[in-house]
């Protein structure tokens, strides 16, 4: 992870957020069940849990809702990496995927094969992560569960076409296919997302609706694009033409939050990631990021994440992970 310096801030901070979803895949199979069957995914935070029907019957359940039919062709996301099932009908014995026999055919991709004997149905299914803030600040405003139908407007052509392609793919593996078909799966993710902002009267709302809002948007875009600036109430306001005490009420009405605070925590989410990533230091951080001293950036950092930097760079959890 590298923090921007660029002197330019986009037009179209939505399109930014959407840009920086770029995804590790953790987890990837093609799974092959005959009913009955039942699969038990694991809790995984931080993680997008996806399902593709390629044919048969499936069913979605969440802790907090009843089972959703999914038909041939539709693609299911749980984003924020809850437990849930995958069944071949309501109340079918659902043993933890963990614990079934898998197939590695790639270290990201397995094979799975399970069931009873009956009626076929073939999934794709994955779990991915973010790495960027703001793609992880995008992935905490979605629902929990998206759902993409068969059915729909003609802007979902191009989601049922790469559905279609990941199905031809997962039919009979040849050789590539395994990278074919998880590339793929990350681009239905994004896909997916992007339906779901264009079609959820949700994604008009807080955050996202955020940076859809012309003038707030553009403060958003330049906090993120020019993190070492040393920005305040007032001069994020010039670069806007507005007042300072009218940026700053329609800074925290629209963002839930103070425009300083959200400057501070975009930062240390900027160095939480380059601890994690990278061989930065805390003196180096803190020169990325605009502060005067080694002890201001620690200081800012342990209010804000819950550890000083150290102890995340050797590899300690945080109490948000």
């Amino acid at each position: 992870m590298s923090v921007t310096t660029g002197h330019w801030a986009p037009t179209d901070p939505l399109g930014e957020a959407l840009h920086q979803l770029r995804m590790n895949g953790a987890f990837y199979s093609r799974a092959e069940l005959t009913a009955p069957w039942g699969l038990t995914l694991p809790a995984m935070p931080g993680h997008i849990w996806f399902h593709v029907v390629t044919s048969g019957p499936a069913w979605l359940r969440t802790e907090d809702a009843d089972p959703r039919r999914l038909l041939p062709g539709e693609l299911a996301l749980v984003p924020h990496g809850m437990g849930h099932e995958i069944l071949g009908a309501p109340g079918a014995p659902a043993p933890n995927v963990m614990d079934l026999e898998r197939e590695a055919v790639s270290d990201r991709y397995e094979l799975i094969r399970y069931g009873g004997g009956g009626d076929p149905t073939i999934l794709i299914c994955g779990a991915v992560r973010f790495d960027h803030p703001a793609a992880r600040r995008l992935v905490q405003t979605l629902p929990e569960t998206i759902h993409v139908e068969v059915g729909g407007s003609p802007q979902l052509d191009w989601v049922h076409s790469t559905l279609r392609l990941m199905a031809d793919e997962a039919r009979q593996l040849r050789p590539g296919g395994e990278e074919v078909i998880t590339r793929l799966g990350d681009i239905l993710v994004i896909q997916a997302i992007r339906t779901w902002i264009d079609t959820d009267a949700a994604a008009r709302t807080g955050w996202l609706g955020a940076l859809q809002d012309e003038q707030i948007g553009r403060a958003i875009s330049l906090i993120h694009k020019r993190p070492e600036h040393d920005w305040s109430v007032a001069s994020l306001a010039a670069e806007l033409a507005m007042s300072r005490s009218a940026f700053a009420e329609r800074f925290t009405r629209v963002v839930g939050e103070p425009v300083m605070q959200y400057l501070t925590i975009w930062r240390m989410n900027l160095a939480l990631d380059a601890l994690r990533h990278e061989q930065a230091t805390a003196a180096q951080l803190a020169h990325r990021l605009g502060y005067r001293s080694e002890a201001a950036f620690a200081r800012a950092f342990k209010r804000v994440i819950g550890l000083p930097p150290g102890a995340v760079k050797r590899g300690a959890e945080t109490p948000a992970s």
